[in-house]
């Protein structure tokens, strides 16, 4: 026990540079107090006296805040984030190294009772403040989800999920748009990265729809070059950089 005390303080520490010592951490961190009162709660739960495990986890949210179903699973070195207005439903799992800021909800869509109703959130996850998750999937390892954003479905490995609905944005899908992007002189991400706001979400679109164009162009000059025709005036895109700028100054 002492272990897993000692491991969750490192894992504070090491993520919240406000965190200044183990004591402030004992004494001070409610996500740290919500962790361990979850551990009593669903050894209680587990042991069928289901009575107290949920007396444990209704006095957990009184003293933090935070309300963590006794029947849900907490991994080791999870951190909680203030806390304050967290839910995490009976079903769900969040395991080792996860994150959790203050006002997500890991809730559930359906009313069958013993089935999996609650989302699972797989190694690293970060989930950010004010997100819901809702349903019986899996968010992958490592993936990231934005604040305020609704997510209704699978988020894969090292993906990172933003939006109402969340739209699912891979790291594949972010290396493209930045290197198109550096490639046109402007960088949509130095608005706000992943911002589900509606004009970076157009940028977004037009740097997409640049790099699938551009990747179609060259494919084209590839194949008529091998037929002896010059398209060296026909390779790259031509994008007025400025012409973007002035279109964001643009009340």
């Amino acid at each position: 026990m002492f272990d897993r005390i000692r491991e969750d303080i490192a894992a504070i520490r090491s993520k919240d540079p406000a965190a200044r010592s183990a004591l402030d951490i004992w004494l001070s961190y409610p996500g740290f107090h919500a962790v361990r009162l979850h551990r009593v709660a669903n050894a209680l739960w587990r042991g069928g006296f289901r009575r107290s495990g949920r007396w444990v986890s209704h006095l957990s949210r009184f003293l933090t805040g935070i309300e963590i179903h006794p029947g849900a699973f907490i991994g080791r070195r999870v951190f909680i984030d203030h806390g304050m207005g967290i839910v995490i439903g009976e079903t769900a799992e969040v395991h080792d190294d996860c994150t959790i800021y203050q006002g997500v909800t890991l809730g559930g869509t359906s009313l069958e009772r013993g089935a999996k109703r609650h989302p699972t959130l797989e190694r690293g996850v970060i989930v950010s403040a004010g997100a819901k998750v809702l349903g019986g999937f899996t968010v992958g390892e490592n993936a990231r989800v934005g604040s305020n954003s609704v997510v209704l479905k699978p988020v894969p490995a090292g993906a990172t999920a933003v939006g109402i609905p969340a739209r699912i944005i891979t790291a594949e899908t972010k290396e493209k748009r930045e290197a198109t992007a550096q490639k046109i002189g402007f960088s949509a991400y130095g608005i706000s990265a992943d911002l589900d706001d509606p004009l970076v979400q157009a940028i977004h679109k037009l740097l997409d729809h640049s790099a699938e164009l551009d990747a179609r162009l060259n494919n084209i000059c590839a194949a008529l070059e091998k037929q002896g025709v010059d398209c060296s005036k026909l390779r790259g895109p031509n994008v007025d950089a400025s012409a973007i700028d002035k279109l964001l100054d643009a009340d």
